[in-house]
């Protein structure tokens, strides 16, 4: 049996579903944004696009060894990143693709079960559009 840490599933899954302000992969319903990584789906404490900074992604700066492709999932709108953030993950040989949340899950899928270096940081969203 795998023993999971309060927001955190220990393997790296496909997102099933998305919307009703959460996510469904697994099995299993997370509410809330999350970061999908190799090391595992974890909640991530973003709600917008401007609480994406560093800090916020400091899980996925330490994975960057074994991530080629970060989507980044903005919710509804697509807005821009911070420099700062676009230049530390490009200096982590990170390619980052900021667009909408469910483009963002729809191409993770994708790259995943192509078993490509891909990882997410999804904000989550109340309507699926």
């Amino acid at each position: 049996m795998t023993e999971t840490t309060p927001g955190h599933f220990p393997d790296q899954v496909g997102i099933d579903a998305y919307g009703n302000s959460g996510f469904r992969f697994a099995e299993m319903s997370h509410r809330g944004s999350l970061l999908c990584l190799p090391t595992g789906m974890l909640g991530w404490s973003v709600a917008t696009p401007a609480d994406i900074t560093l800090d916020s992604l400091a899980p996925v700066l330490a994975a960057a060894d074994d991530i080629d492709v970060l989507m980044i999932g903005l919710g509804h709108d697509i807005t821009g990143l911070s420099p700062d953030v676009r230049a530390a993950l490009r200096e982590q040989g990170i390619i980052v693709e900021a667009i909408t949340t469910g483009s963002a899950v729809r191409t993770y899928n994708v790259l995943l079960a192509e078993h490509r270096a891909v990882a997410a940081a999804l904000i989550a969203v109340d309507k699926v559009r």
